[in-house]
């Protein structure tokens, strides 16, 4: 599959011109960027927060009610979501004031659900959480920024690969944001990994484009089968993560759906389609119009 994958990707390279490939990449990015700024004007934010971020309550227990049933139990409160984890149905609610949250918890200890469990996030700590995931998510770009100029002494093959860092994180924030997933705890840390999977890709086309030997085409071909199949691997193994995750409950009744781990994993995948199109394209592009330079030709095409 990834020898398959590969091949068409090089033929596609080979076959279409540097701005043909920028193309699609930059299309997809300005996509991006218009939904996370139609979704940040709307709501004031760019994704759609958790219950990490913004506060609230979450009762996880084990009933015979549908979540049909539950939401217009409790419909007098502010219940944001409710679903069916196998055996378990988790309701989330907004923030409340205590004589709510009291009131909120008598109820649902008055119907003796079993296994039940309430977890509390105060407005306050969401906000000072959300200052401290968008500190984390800066400092790590920065950081990779800093390395990856002192990795290559240059700007452009530089800027490629922060751009195409930029975009894998752009376009799974979007696809979050159309997906209905939260930004949490979980697909924070699954957005700072993108970073790495990214740079880590970019870094192998880079080096073999800008240290290696040989003509442009041979270098950035024999760096796609490389990296092609490092991704496929990885995707393979996401993949498996997510069905595990999100539907083993269906196979094994006992088994309850892991929200997290689904989450993680399907915000993973659609970064690292995202970072295959933009180092195979959106990379490739600017590192080959760079290298065919005339200044360039002859130190790159040995």
């Amino acid at each position: 599959m990834a020898t398959g994958l590969a091949e068409i990707l090089d033929n596609f390279v080979k076959s279409h011109s540097d701005r043909q490939l920028l193309a699609l990449p930059l299309a997809i990015l300005a996509v991006s960027l218009a939904i996370l700024l139609v979704s940040f004007v709307s709501s004031g934010s760019p994704v759609k927060l958790g219950m990490d971020f913004q506060g609230g309550t979450q009762i996880s227990l084990e009933t015979t009610d549908s979540p049909a049933v539950l939401e217009k139990m409790y419909s007098s409160y502010p219940l944001t979501d409710v679903r069916q984890t196998g055996s378990r149905v988790i309701m989330q609610f907004g923030i409340m004031d205590d004589e709510q949250q009291h009131q909120l918890e008598k109820d649902v200890a008055s119907h003796n659900y079993s296994n039940l469990q309430i977890q509390q996030v105060g407005p306050i700590y969401g906000k000072t959480l959300q200052v401290q995931a968008l500190q984390a998510l800066c400092i790590s770009f920065i950081g990779m920024a800093i390395v990856v100029f002192l990795l290559f002494r240059t700007f452009i093959p530089s800027f490629a690969v922060i751009l195409s860092a930029f975009s894998d994180i752009m376009i799974a924030a979007a696809f979050m944001r159309v997906a209905g997933i939260e930004l949490s705890l979980g697909t924070l840390a699954a957005l700072l990994m993108l970073i790495g999977y990214s740079v880590d890709s970019d870094i192998l086309l880079t080096n073999r484009v800008i240290k290696r030997r040989g003509t442009i085409e041979e270098k950035v071909s024999k760096a796609m089968h490389t990296g092609i199949t490092m991704t496929t691997t990885t995707l393979a193994a996401l993949a498996s993560m997510y069905v595990i995750s999100t539907f083993s409950y269906l196979v094994i009744p006992s088994f309850t759906q892991i929200t997290l781990l689904s989450q993680i994993s399907i915000v993973l995948i659609a970064g690292l389609f995202a970072d295959m199109m933009n180092t195979w394209l959106l990379n490739t592009g600017i590192l080959r119009w760079y290298a065919m330079k005339p200044e360039f030709r002859g130190r790159y095409n040995r």
